[in-house]
């Protein structure tokens, strides 16, 4: 488990009371041939959705 990784993705599977609990994540840019210059601009690859979303 990596600790203290903040996630706001409630829709996440590894989001449990918005930390992530997955054992590793991995972020991309979030557009090809991009610079990146804040947050914004990257996203989660590890993301994946609940089935049980309730």
């Amino acid at each position: 488990m990596i600790s203290n990784i903040k996630c706001a993705v409630e829709e996440c599977q590894y989001n449990e009371s918005d930390l992530c609990q997955a054992s590793t994540i991995q972020v991309k840019a979030g557009m090809q041939d991009h610079v990146i210059s804040t947050s914004g601009d990257t996203a989660c690859k590890t993301f994946t959705p609940k089935t049980n979303l309730s």
